[in-house]
């Protein structure tokens, strides 16, 4: 079969298993109003998959060869089998490397550990693509949330970003936090293109939020090791904290994102005050519950 046949049926490939996936089963919202095609859509195959609808329909029409990180991307997004994805590669003429499989993190004991000692410093433990592994009570305060309430799967830095309104206000450079953020979940994602993990993840939210969107095809680079972020506290007020990121030796794909002032300063009687309320809060809640 000569290359241009090879492309046509590669095509054709793409073609048939979008049409075979629901919006549901790569995390697009699903709506009332009827589709005009079975499956997904062209456009949605190309937003999540990073790259422009006229690129993903001239691979469809035969009109081109894709690289062997977009064909990784492809199978990320179809949910292609390993021996689909071995199909698609043959088709394209390129090399398929081996798929990565990867079980559920759990947040390493010592991280553990050092969590439970702070008392007045908020911290969290981020495995891949930024899930929320463990938390201590500060960082629950600082946030607002009941970590313990939301469901395992949806315990994500990056989805609270764009899924909670709190967080647009709460960040006084919410932008740039949110940014640095989806630059972070892409350079993690692009490393082991073969996980299907974040698929649902960035196909929820290239759909919700165009920024996210617009980021996700971006080049942006962010800072992973510390700096300072500005907190508009509902409860402590305005609280300038700086932020270190603390990386799991026994497994590097989990750090421990620290905030923290210093004594005595005016952030610091903040996080002070924030642990008081927080403390308080619990009482009352066990109170309840013993009631």
């Amino acid at each position: 079969m000569n290359s241009s046949a090879h492309r046509k049926e590669l095509g054709q490939f793409l073609k048939a298993r979008r049409a075979e996936l629901s919006p549901r089963t790569v995390g697009l919202p699903e709506t009332d109003r009827r589709r005009r095609v079975a499956g997904l859509r062209r456009d949605e195959v190309a937003v999540l998959a990073a790259i422009s609808t006229d690129y993903y329909t001239r691979l469809e029409q035969g009109r081109m060869t894709p690289s062997a990180s977009v064909l990784s991307e492809l199978v990320r997004v179809l949910h292609l089998s390993d021996d689909q994805r071995d199909r698609l590669f043959e088709l394209a003429g390129r090399e398929a490397g081996g798929a990565r499989r990867r079980a559920p993190q759990k947040a390493h004991p010592r991280l553990r550990t050092v969590l439970n000692e702070l008392s007045v410093a908020p911290g969290v433990v981020l495995g891949r693509y930024l899930d929320i592994l463990a938390w201590n009570p500060m960082a629950a305060a600082l946030f607002s949330t009941d970590f313990a309430k939301v469901a395992k799967q949806q315990r994500n830095y990056v989805r609270q970003l764009f899924t909670d309104p709190a967080m647009r206000t709460l960040y006084v450079d919410w932008e740039d936090s949110a940014r640095n953020a989806v630059a972070v979940l892409r350079q993690q994602a692009a490393s082991c293109p073969d996980d299907r993990r974040p698929t649902a993840l960035v196909g929820e939210l290239s759909v919700r939020d165009d920024q996210f969107r617009r980021w996700w095809g971006g080049r942006h680079v962010a800072p992973r090791t510390g700096g300072t972020k500005v907190f508009d506290h509902p409860v402590a007020g305005r609280l300038t904290l700086a932020w270190d990121a603390l990386t799991c030796v026994a497994d590097p794909d989990q750090q421990l994102i620290v905030w923290s002032a210093e004594p005595d300063s005016r952030t610091y009687e903040g996080l002070r005050f924030l642990s008081s309320w927080a403390a308080a809060q619990q009482d009352d809640s066990l109170s309840d519950t013993v009631n």
